[in-house]
This record gives structure tokens, C-alpha cells and sequence, in this order.
């Protein structure tokens, strides 16, 4: 009988040893979601700008930047052309 109990003991931990990588995986995915708020809420007290908002702002100015090299070539053109 203590063979039997000793083995059920022995099957629960087995159990537990192994959902541990997967309990690991689920609290570590919840916390990195958590930092990444955490540091989101402060840039934004702080008033810096996103990746995202410098890459839209970049994409802005050189797309103002084509443009006006355009009306700067439009306006060298001779009168006759």
C-alpha cells in the first residue's frame, strides 16, 4: 500500500514539474505586457515621442522634401519648354 501512495505522490509532482515551463511562459508573457505599459504610460508623461510616431513623422518629411524638389525643378525649367 505505501508503494502505491508513494507512487501517486511521485505522479502529482511528475504533473507539476512539468506545467511548470508553461506557467513560466504564461506569468513572463503577462509581465513583459505589463512593463510594456508601464514604460508606454511614462513616456507619455514625459512626452516623448513612439517609434511609430518619429517613422510617421520621417516618412512626412521626406515625402514634403520630394515634393518641393519637385517645384524647385519645375520653376528651373526654361519658359520655352
Amino acid at each position: 500500500m505505501v508503494a502505491r501512495g508513494s507512487d501517486r505522490i511521485f505522479d502529482v509532482v511528475e504533473e507539476l514539474v512539468a506545467e511548470v515551463p508553461a506557467r513560466l511562459r504564461g506569468g513572463q508573457a503577462r509581465l513583459s505586457e505589463q512593463t510594456v505599459g508601464v514604460l508606454r504610460s511614462l513616456a507619455e508623461q514625459l512626452n516623448l515621442v513612439t517609434r511609430d510616431d518619429l517613422d510617421e513623422l520621417e516618412l512626412r518629411v521626406a515625402q514634403l522634401e520630394h515634393r518641393l524638389r519637385l517645384l524647385e525643378q519645375k520653376d528651373e525649367q526654361p519658359l520655352g519648354s
